[in-house]
């Protein structure tokens, strides 16, 4: 039982410790601190900041890899598009032409000379 005693009290011990931490990484209670304590917080803050920032540059890397890789495979869907259309457009063109052709070749009755008269 004495160790459960002394254990919690252990615990709530490292609980206040670490929060009093957390206030002082926060910017509270700094007032009773001495200069060097202040500097070694400065210098604790400091390597936090290197390394958030350090992942944070991780992670655009790593969007920016994504985003590349997006890019190419859009491209690359564009390009197969555009042929695609490309086939059409000129297989459309195409047909256009064999009508036009087509049109060349009719017949009509319409002569040069004076109107006939006919009898109905």
């Amino acid at each position: 039982m004495q160790q459960v005693k002394e254990g919690s009290f252990s615990m709530a011990k490292k609980i206040e410790i670490l929060e009093v931490n957390k206030r002082k990484l926060l910017g509270e209670g700094l007032e009773p601190c001495s200069t060097d304590e202040l500097q070694q917080l400065e210098n604790q803050l400091d390597r936090s900041l290197s390394r958030i920032r350090a992942r944070k540059n991780q992670l655009f890397r790593e969007q920016i890899e994504k985003l590349k890789d997006k890019e190419k495979i859009l491209l690359e869907e564009n390009k197969k598009l555009r042929e695609k259309c490309g086939m059409q457009l000129r297989q459309q063109s195409l047909e256009q032409e064999e009508v036009h052709v087509g049109d060349m070749d009719v017949e009509t009755e319409l002569y040069i000379g004076p109107p006939e008269r006919r009898s109905a």
